[in-house]
């Protein structure tokens, strides 16, 4: 470890390593984070540590369990349909204002991402499939956002992205390797993209939210499987 980093650099990269960690399933949901393991897993101190854990309780992954350290944030059926509708809701006004805002500049940068994102399916190895796949998806979903010019709507839908993405990441290792999944995703994606260009707001709006409303039937089985209700 370079000890010449300044501090505020090994907190951030201790909050983006637990944070990817807690998503991905290395810590399971109510499990206790030991400072001591943490430490060794991550090779930070514990200032660092518990910097990026206090971050993590903001962001509702990580919960503090007072003078008994941290846990890894439960996960609930209720919770996962309250931030999927309130996440789709959100989706789906920004959308709209993004359609009467956005410019030729945004209508390119849609396309751009689009592109890119149907042409994942060149990538071979699965482990890069899935972080391709979701980095593109997320970069298309994020330009068609930008067009409603809204710092404060933005921030509010990316705290809320944040939150869903443990649930997210459940689906996505479930469905992002089958190519039909793949195929389907394309296809509604090409749909969004052709109701935006023809600038329909409350159509567009319509099929944003059931377009991130599909995973959740999906997540519920796999809740469901691991005794969570």
């Amino acid at each position: 470890m370079d000890t010449s980093l300044p501090r505020p650099n090994l907190a951030i990269s201790a909050y983006r390593d637990l944070k990817r960690d807690i998503i991905r399933g290395r810590y399971h949901a109510g499990e206790k984070l030991l400072m001591s393991r943490l430490k060794e897993h991550y090779g930070l101190s514990t200032g660092p540590l518990r910097e990026a854990l206090s971050q993590l309780v903001a962001d509702r992954l990580v919960i503090a369990i007072s003078q008994r350290g941290y846990r890894v944030a439960p996960m609930s059926l209720s919770e996962l349909r309250d931030i999927y509708d309130a996440r789709a809701q959100l989706e789906g006004l920004v959308l709209k204002l993004a359609i009467e805002r956005g410019d030729d500049d945004w209508e390119a940068e849609v396309l751009a991402t689009a592109h890119r994102l149907g042409k994942v399916t060149d990538v071979s190895s699965p482990e890069a499939l899935l972080d391709t796949w979701d980095a593109r998806h997320q970069a298309f979903h994020t330009a068609i956002a930008s067009g409603c010019n809204s710092p404060h709507l933005l921030q509010m839908r990316e705290t809320l992205f944040s939150q869903v993405e443990r649930y997210r990441h459940l689906w996505l290792k479930q469905t992002v390797m089958s190519s039909t999944a793949l195929a389907q995703k394309h296809d509604e994606h090409s749909a969004l993209v052709e109701v935006i260009l023809a600038r329909d707001a409350e159509r567009a709006a319509v099929m944003m939210r059931d377009h991130l409303m599909t995973p959740v039937p999906i997540i519920t089985d796999l809740l469901r499987e691991r005794g969570i209700d």
